[in-house]
């Protein structure tokens, strides 16, 4: 034996080096036209897909396979470089600056061809460099694997109470977006928790389906409310209220003229953005029909129509295209956007189903970018009766508040495809939904009984208040309403005689009369709910009006709708730290939500129940900062 290991031994160490000699490390200082060193430049080996950045001091070293191959420089403002390594072991470089230094995606009669350099990452993926935003490494510059988190939150300032002998109304627009649910489920499986600005209770209320009864022949979408106490502050009242979308089969929804708007630059390179996206535009082009038109808009440097308007029954030139986009470019996101409108308005269906459908990380760097331009361009696009999907993809530079006000701004909704499994709920389960639109500018208005209320809090909605003289305007914009979607809200009321910490008294005004009575007629009435809503193709509202009683039933007694619901809001409270979260804790939601499951064919309940045992498990660890920023 001791003879053969020392045979081995010389053999090993033999094989050891020629392993060894096959990687070649190269280290270099990178400098600007002025010899100052630059962060954040982007260096790897041509044909490799790992890559590591200069530090501060403008220092890079990377190991390559190919000790005569070629090194790429790239770095957002500077021209890219590459520099063949010649075996050397140093290699200093200068970057130039550029006026303009963006990849263009220029659609062939093969698919798809980039041009220029073989990196063009955004601004922020590259150098962190952008207003308000924070980058961070979580693994040494040499790795292979480094990651950039440039993350945007719009910061959430919760509702509040209201008293109502001071603010007997309140005014908001339906939303039926549910991106929020799936972007924090994604941060709990990688084990974090969500940063507060992620979470939007109104969303992850909303991701799930409610049991509430189909609308009649006057009306596209039904209204049902629910009493009883609130599970987090037994001397509260907790109302839902609950809209169903007309359910219409699929073999009756109008035709489509349907483009998709994809981003390709070099930010979606990574297999959760652009193969994810290319994966899920298939799964809805199988549920294309003939009479239904696609075409596909791309861009990166610039933008470009990838597929003109292709029938839906050709679903192997449709994938075609989608299979052959490749990533790479900077992000010209406004010019994308302009371009497929002028597509969706040259094929423009009169009675059917006008939409594009955008799939995007949201790091828009190039032309039209900022948050005004591009909602300025998105408002001024939607007079056209085009509606506006928004589809987000990846991490790391997430750009979720962009997202939000251009699917708010453009007669829209939102979602985060986290994996195949939410493509598939949303593009297949929820086709009708996500897709066609029943209902337009769809708002709320509750007024409040004094004698039975003291005080309310709508829980969620935070960016979708209004003014309570924009309920009877037609001409302000609000929610859509699709094909079989729910929309669920929650008010946390005080009762009447109730003493809460949470309203506050200011001094008595001089001119005012404060001796006004409700109502007598009204005395079993807490609240009254008024909605109003457009037909898609109209531009007057119609009016739907809903008093709501106290009933009487216990918690334990209310519909698994009711109590799901309210667990919902208890988790994204405890999500939040939220000052109103009362007596909310994950075990309270954990029992609430397991004896609330109902028909869950789907498994999406049960999902939920496995996310907050998740979500207690970290909170008991809480991690440092995770690199997210949010705008305040």
């Amino acid at each position: 034996m001791k003879k053969l290991i020392l045979i081995l031994i010389p053999v090993i160490l033999l094989m050891l080096a020629f392993s060894h000699s096959d990687k070649h490390r190269i280290s270099g200082i990178i400098t600007n036209e002025k010899d100052q060193p630059l962060q954040g430049v982007t260096v790897k080996a041509k044909g490799a897909r790992a890559s590591i950045v200069s530090d501060q001091n403008g220092f890079y070293s990377i190991e390559v396979g190919d000790k005569n191959g070629k090194l790429i420089f790239a770095c957002v403002g500077y021209s890219t470089q590459e520099v063949g390594i010649n075996n050397r072991s140093v290699i200093n470089i200068k970057l130039v600056p550029a006026s303009i230094a963006l990849q263009e995606v220029v659609p062939t009669s093969n698919g798809i061809r980039r041009e220029a350099g073989e990196l063009g990452y955004s601004s922020n993926m590259l150098a962190g460099k952008a207003s308000g935003l924070k980058t961070t490494m979580r693994s040494s510059m040499y790795s292979t694997d480094l990651e950039f988190n440039t993350e945007n939150y719009d910061h959430i300032q919760e509702n509040g109470f209201h008293k109502v002998s001071d603010d007997p109304l309140s005014t908001f627009s339906i939303d039926v977006d549910a991106a929020s649910y799936s972007n924090v489920r994604r941060f709990l499986n990688d084990g974090q928790l969500p940063p507060a600005g992620a979470v939007r209770i109104e969303e992850m209320i909303n991701y799930f389906k409610y049991n509430y009864p189909q609308p009649g022949s006057q009306h596209p979408f039904s209204i049902t409310t629910e009493m009883s106490d609130c599970p987090w502050n037994n001397k509260n009242k907790l109302v839902m209220i609950g809209l169903q979308g007309k359910n219409i089969p699929v073999d009756d929804l109008p035709a489509s003229n349907l483009v998709f708007l994809i981003d390709v630059s070099g930010s979606m390179f990574e297999e959760n953005k652009l193969p994810l996206v290319q994966s899920s535009l298939k799964l809805l082009t199988d549920q294309l029909r003939e009479q239904d038109r696609i075409s596909i808009v791309v861009y990166a440097g610039n933008a470009g129509l990838v597929l003109p308007a292709t029938s839906g029954s050709d679903k192997i030139k449709i994938k075609s295209a989608i299979d052959a986009l490749e990533a790479g470019g900077s992000t010209a996101g406004g010019a994308g956007i302009k371009l497929a409108y002028d597509i969706a308005k040259r094929n423009f269906l009169k009675n059917g189903n006008n939409r594009v459908i955008l799939c995007t990380d949201g790091d828009f760097n190039v032309g039209a970018s900022s948050d005004d331009e591009l909602v300025s361009l998105i408002e001024k696009e939607r007079e056209s009766h085009v509606y506006l999907t928004v589809l987000g993809y990846g991490m790391g530079n997430y750009k979720d508040n962009k997202m939000q006000q251009l699917a708010d701004k453009g007669n829209g909704n939102h979602a985060y495809i986290d994996g195949i499994n939410e493509a598939k709920k949303v593009l297949v389960n929820e086709f009708g939904g996500t897709l066609f639109t029943i209902a337009k500018d769809v708002k709320l208005q509750v007024e409040f009984n004094p004698a039975k209320v003291a005080g309310y809090r709508l829980i969620g909605y935070e960016n979708r208040m209004l003014n309570k003289e924009d309920f009877n305007d037609d001409k302000k914009d609000a929610g859509e309403l699709g094909s079989g979607h729910t929309v669920t809200a929650l008010y946390e009321i005080i009762p009447a005689g109730v003493k809460s910490a949470f309203l506050k008294d200011v001094d008595p005004l001089k001119y005012q009369d404060h001796k006004k009575e409700a109502t007598a007629n009204f005395n079993d009435e807490w609240l009254t709910i008024k909605s109003r809503y457009k037909d898609p193709l109209k531009d007057s509202s119609e009016l739907i009006v809903h008093p709501v009683v106290d009933k009487g039933v216990a918690f334990e007694a209310t519909s698994d709708n009711f109590r799901f619901s309210a667990a919902v809001a208890g988790f994204g409270m405890l999500l939040r730290e939220s000052e109103f979260k009362g007596s909310s804790s994950y075990k309270q939601v954990l029992h609430t939500a397991t004896d609330a499951l109902g028909n869950d064919t789907e498994g999406y309940r049960k999902e939920f129940i496995a996310l907050v045992n998740k979500a207690a498990g970290i909170s008991k660890n809480k991690s440092g900062d995770v690199g997210i920023t949010e705008d305040r």
